[in-house]
């Protein structure tokens, strides 16, 4: 249970959504909440980079879009993070997610690959997990023009992007594929159940509620079965999946419906693999794209890249 009170910079932000009376996603239907997602958080800024480069590569819905940044100053062969954006594997796109690759690449001082990935519910589970393997293979097996040391080379997401690095993670060495170096999982889905503490205390949010994770999920699964997969629910994997090889960097925020989750999957994956974990009892869900306006969220974010590059 979480007995701290939301953080107050944290508290001013949900006001000032709350006097925009921005809907809630589940109201919405699927483009008016791309739309929506969009206007929101396309329009954002973060740290100058020294190069930023768009390409496409072969996937399986076709041509897989990426976006490579390198922040200045950084080794060559750099290590480097296959992102995935968050926005229950529904929203999000490379704009969206701009202003979060920028600071993760500033703060660890890593090249970051950002994906495109197909979005439910055009292309459910697993199209959107296909993508990120796809493009962590590519990037991989590129390494070498990207200016990218395969030996440092981990997995990022937020939300259901946490979700997708994640399983990325157990699918590859699962498959007899080499670890990765780490995946960096911020306030991740990785169960399809709605009975835990954080959902009940926080069913209403904020920035996240009950009522759109069970939309998220509806968007995700082609059937009700898809949810309890293992690489959809990833806190349900075997023991056998779970030891990845992957060392893990796990952030949870105390007033986040997914809460319970992070933490439940961070302590699963402790069995098995190094993993990190920063638990902000007074923070809310996504609070790594608040920095500029969120000191704790800011020092948080400063903490978590600390641990990234310990194992990046």
């Amino acid at each position: 249970m979480t007995d701290t009170p939301l953080d107050p910079a944290l508290a001013d932000v949900v006001s000032a959504l709350d006097a925009e009376a921005v809907p809630p996603w589940s109201s919405l239907g699927v483009e008016s909440a791309r739309r929506l997602e969009d206007e929101l958080f396309s329009a954002g800024s973060g740290p100058e980079m020294d190069l930023i480069r768009e390409f496409a590569v072969p996937g399986e819905g076709g041509e897989l879009p990426l976006r490579l940044y390198r922040p200045p100053d950084v080794e060559r062969p750099a290590p480097a993070l296959v992102f995935a954006h968050g926005g229950g594997w529904t929203l999000g796109t490379l704009d969206s997610a701009d202003d979060i690759c920028r600071e993760l690449a500033a703060r660890v001082g890593c090249t970051v690959v950002s994906v495109d990935y197909r979005l439910a519910p055009e292309h459910p589970f697993p199209a959107p997990l296909e993508d990120v393997r796809t493009a962590a293979t590519w990037v991989r097996e590129h390494a070498e023009s990207l200016g990218v040391d395969t030996s440092r080379l981990g997995l990022a997401g937020t939300s259901a992007g946490g979700n997708l690095a994640a399983a990325t993670a157990l699918y590859t060495v699962s498959e007899g594929g080499d670890p990765f170096a780490c995946q960096v999982l911020l306030y991740p889905i990785t169960d399809c159940s709605f009975d835990t503490d954080s959902y009940r205390e926080h069913a209403d949010g904020p920035l996240l509620t009950r009522t759109d994770m069970e939309w998220f999920w509806a968007q995700y699964r082609r059937t009700p079965a898809d949810a309890y997969h293992p690489l959809a629910s990833v806190l349900r994997a075997p023991d056998a999946m779970l030891d990845c090889e992957t060392p893990a960097v796990v952030a949870t925020g105390g007033h986040d419906p997914l809460r319970d989750e992070g933490r439940a999957y961070a302590e699963r994956l402790r069995e098995f693999v190094d993993c990190a974990t920063h638990d902000v009892p007074a923070l809310a869900h996504g609070f790594c794209s608040l920095t500029d306006d969120v000191p704790a969220a800011d020092e948080t974010f400063d903490a978590i890249a600390e641990s990234v590059r310990e194992r990046l």
